[in-house]
C-alpha cells in the first residue's frame, strides 16, 4: 500500500513541519518520507488545490445503535459515516439495547474495531441500564477496555451517586462524562425556553437546568479535591453562556474538568424551530445568539476542549411526527467539519484541528503519533476551501434526520489513513 500526499499543509503542533507544505509518502502504513518534492512510481496520489493533513480526527460523542436498533443504523453503517466525516476514532455511547455494561459488550466493540480502518472507542455505562440507581462493575469494565464512563443520553443527577462514581473511578484514573442537567426542571421540555417557545406554545427547556447541573457537579468536585481525591470529569454538550463562564472559572481554580459542545449548537438559534421541523429537535436545544457567541469564545480561549457531532441516527418513523412526539437528535458525522470550518472567520483553522485531534486525545488518554518519518500513519486529509452539497446515500434514505441535506458546506474531507488502511473520498 503506497500513498503520496502532494503539497499538503501539515497541522500538527508537535511536528517540526507544522503549518508548512510538504509532500508526504506513506508505505505499508508508515510515514516513509516528508520533503518538498517526492516522486514515487505506482502509488496513489492525493492532489487538491489546498490540500491539508492532520492527525486523525476524533469524535468524542457518537450514538451507537447496535445492538437493539441495528435496523436504524448498524455498526458498519456508523463506521462508514465516520470514515466519510474524516474520523479515525469515535467514542461510542452505551445507550444500546442491551446497554453497554458488560465485559462481553466492550470486547465485542473492540473485536469489530480490529477489522476496521477506524478505532471504535467503547464507553461503558455508569449505572445498570443507565437508570442511575445501581452501579455497573466499573473496574472490570475498565480493564476490559472501556475508555470512559457515562450514562450517555441519561444525565446522572443524584449528587451522592455522582460522588461515589468519582471515588470509584479515582482508583483507575478513570474519566466520568456527564450531561449537566437538573432532571426535575427539564421534564417534558421540547426546545429552549424563550420568546420563541412561548410563541409556538411548546414547553421550554430552561437554561437553568444546565446551570444547576454544572454548579452541583463543580461543588462535588471541589469537595472531593479538598479531601485529596484526584478525579477527572467531562461535561458533555454544554450550550449556554453562563455554562461557559462557570467552567472557565472552575478551570482557573485548577479543577480537573473538560467539556465539549455539539457542532449544531454552534450553528443554529432557537428561532429556526418556527416551522416545527423535527430535524432541528435536539437536546440540549438550540439557544440564543448570545449563547452561540459565548460558546465560540469558549472554543477560542480553551474553555471548551472539543467539538462533537452527537451523531444520533433515527428512522423516519421516529422523526416524521408531531414535534412533541419526535425523537431528539440529528446525524452529523459527515457534516461536522464542513460546519465547524464555516466558523473559521471566528476560529482559526489551527484551533479547529486541535478541537478534533490533540484535545480529545488528551481527554481520552489516546496516544497520537507525530507526523514524522518512521511513525505510523493515522491521518485525515482534507481541503478547507472545497464547497460541496451534503446528500444522503441512496442506501440510507430511511435515515435523513439532518438539517444540512442539500445545503452547501465549505471544507471537504478527502480521505483518511489508519492501521495500514486508507480510504479516499470521491
Amino acid at each position: 500500500m503506497k500513498l503520496l500526499l502532494k503539497s499538503a499543509k501539515i497541522y500538527d503542533q508537535n511536528c517540526p513541519f507544522h503549518l508548512k507544505r510538504k509532500d508526504i509518502f506513506i508505505e505499508n502504513g508508515i510515514l516513509k518520507a516528508i520533503d518538498d518534492k517526492i516522486f514515487v512510481e505506482n502509488t496513489t496520489e492525493i492532489i487538491s488545490e489546498n490540500l491539508c493533513v492532520s492527525n486523525g480526527w476524533i469524535d468524542m460523542r457518537v450514538h451507537l445503535r447496535e445492538p437493539g436498533f441495528e435496523h436504524i443504523e448498524s455498526m458498519q453503517e456508523l463506521t462508514d459515516q465516520a470514515i466519510k466525516g474524516g474520523f479515525t476514532s469515535i467514542g461510542l455511547l452505551p445507550n444500546t439495547s442491551p446497554v453497554t455494561q458488560t465485559k462481553e459488550a466492550i470486547k465485542a466493540i473492540k473485536y469489530f474495531s480490529e477489522s476496521q480502518i477506524i478505532d471504535l472507542i467503547p464507553y461503558a455505562a455508569v449505572s445498570k441500564n443507565c437508570e442511575g440507581i445501581d452501579f455497573t462493575d466499573m473496574l472490570d469494565l475498565h480493564y476490559a477496555g472501556a475508555m470512559a464512563f457515562t450514562d450517555g443520553t441519561k444525565p446522572l443527577y443524584q449528587a451522592d451517586f455522582i460522588a461515589k462514581t468519582l471515588l470509584y473511578l479515582s482508583q483507575i484514573d478513570g474519566l466520568l462524562m456527564n450531561i449537566p442537567n437538573e432532571k426535575s426542571m427539564s421534564a417534558y421540555g421540547l426546545m429552549n425556553e424563550s420568546f420563541t417557545s412561548n410563541l409556538l406554545g411548546m414547553k421550554g427547556l430552561p437554561k437553568i437546568t444546565e446551570l444547576m447541573g454544572i454548579e452541583r457537579d463543580l461543588n462535588i468536585l471541589e469537595y472531593l479535591a479538598e479531601k485529596g481525591t484526584k478525579v477527572k470529569y467531562h461535561f458533555s454538550l454544554i450550550s449556554t453562556l453562563k455554562s461557559v463562564h462557570l467552567i472557565r472559572k472552575a478551570k482557573a481554580k485548577g479543577l480537573a474538568i473538560t467539556c465539549d459542545v455539539a457542532i449544531h449548537n454552534l450553528i443554529f438559534e432557537d428561532t429556526i424551530l418556527e416551522n416545527f421541523d423535527t430535524n432541528y429537535k435536539v437536546n440540549p436545544p438550540f439557544r440564543a445568539n448570545e449563547d452561540i457567541e459565548a460558546l465560540i469564545e469558549g472554543l477560542k480561549d480553551g474553555t471548551i476542549d472539543a467539538v462533537v457531532s452527537d451523531h444520533y441516527a433515527h428512522d423516519q418513523e421516529n422523526k416524521k411526527l408531531e414535534f412533541d412526539l419526535a425523537e431528539f437528535g440529528i446525524i452529523g458525522l459527515e457534516t461536522l467539519f464542513g460546519n465547524l470550518n464555516s466558523l473559521t472567520q471566528k476560529i482559526d483553522l489551527e484551533t479547529v484541528i486541535n478541537l478534533l485531534t490533540q484535545n480529545p486525545a488528551k481527554i481520552l488518554k489516546k496516544n497520537i503519533d507525530k507526523i514524522e518519518v518512521n511513525q505510523p500513519a493515522n491521518l485525515t486529509f482534507f481541503d478547507p476551501t472545497i464547497v460541496w452539497d451534503y446528500q444522503i446515500d441512496k442506501t440510507r434514505k430511511h435515515i435523513n434526520n439532518s438539517p444540512f441535506i442539500d445545503k452547501p458546506l465549505v471544507g471537504k474531507v478527502l480521505g483518511i489513513i489508519n492501521k495500514n488502511k486508507f480510504n479516499v473520498s470521491n
